[in-house]
């Protein structure tokens, strides 16, 4: 069976295609990785020994786990292999089903926002979600809790790799699936913190061009016009239209002028 199971993982890329923006950041090297990575070794000797806890770096470049604690095989049914050759499509298949559009929402969320942060402040990010896993053998349903920091940022400022420390929950939350936070210290010292139950705060960042094009947008023009009117090409304002729509969470224009309006953004360039 886990035979089986691990042939199916290698032919699809069900979880992590959704991850394609993190894979296609521009990433430098980084000298210091295999003594961090050293460093995690030593930490997970040291915490990962208390029941249910999981110790867990996802590697965005390729999409893999860099690292993990052996309990996770404990607790989730899959064996080690399978995460060692699949990690990131292993890691999502024993998510509950009911949980992951929201996991997959919750990941452009965190994307989105740490790139608009300075190097500073992206190295004071963080998150946490709660989520259910099933187990392959049992099909148990329990609740795990993550914390998550970046551990590696390269010189260019990409998200590289991240650190979850995951524990299991002995009593179910108040939330009935996914739930979610991020936070991060502001270089001004101001605190933010953002919730799935408080999306209306989520800070929204459009480059200079993306207000640009919006406004255009809002004045009628259509892609093609809006080319002309900018001199690039209409390929480029197709991106930088799905980009846009993206960072909104709008499906289509008519999402986009709603959420413009509640949000009373800021078009100033």
């Amino acid at each position: 069976m886990d035979k089986v199971l691990l042939k199916d993982l290698k032919k699809q890329d069900k979880y992590s295609k959704f991850f394609h923006e993190w894979k296609d950041q521009e990433f430098k090297e980084s000298p210091d990785e295999e003594k961090m990575i050293s460093e995690l070794e030593t930490l997970s000797q040291t915490i990962g020994m208390r029941e249910g806890l999981v110790i867990a770096c996802f590697d965005y470049r390729n999409l893999s786990l860099a690292f993990f604690t052996g309990n996770v095989e404990e607790l989730s049914g899959y064996p080690a292999s399978m995460f060692r050759s699949k990690g990131m499509e292993t890691s999502f298949t024993m998510i509950h089903p009911d949980d992951r559009e929201e996991l997959f929402r919750f990941q452009k969320i965190v994307f989105d926002a740490f790139h608009q942060l300075t190097m500073e402040e992206k190295h004071r990010f963080e998150f946490s979600y709660t989520t259910r896993w099933v187990h392959r053998v049992t099909q148990e349903v329990f609740w795990m809790m993550g914390r998550v920091k970046p551990y590696l940022i390269d010189s260019a400022g990409n998200f590289a790799m991240d650190l979850h420390i995951i524990l299991k929950l002995e009593t179910p939350p108040k939330t009935k699936n996914y739930d979610w936070n991020y936070s991060y210290l502001k270089d001004d010292g101001t605190r933010i913190f953002v919730s799935k139950n408080s999306p209306v705060d989520r800070e929204i960042s459009l480059t200079k061009k993306e207000k640009e094009i919006v406004k255009l947008i809002l004045d009628g023009m259509e892609s093609k016009e809006i080319s002309n009117e900018l001199n690039i090409s209409f390929n480029t304002v197709s991106t930088h239209r799905k980009n846009i729509l993206r960072k909104l969470g709008a499906r289509n224009i008519g999402e986009m002028i709603k959420i413009l309006a509640s949000y009373d953004f800021d078009m100033s360039l």
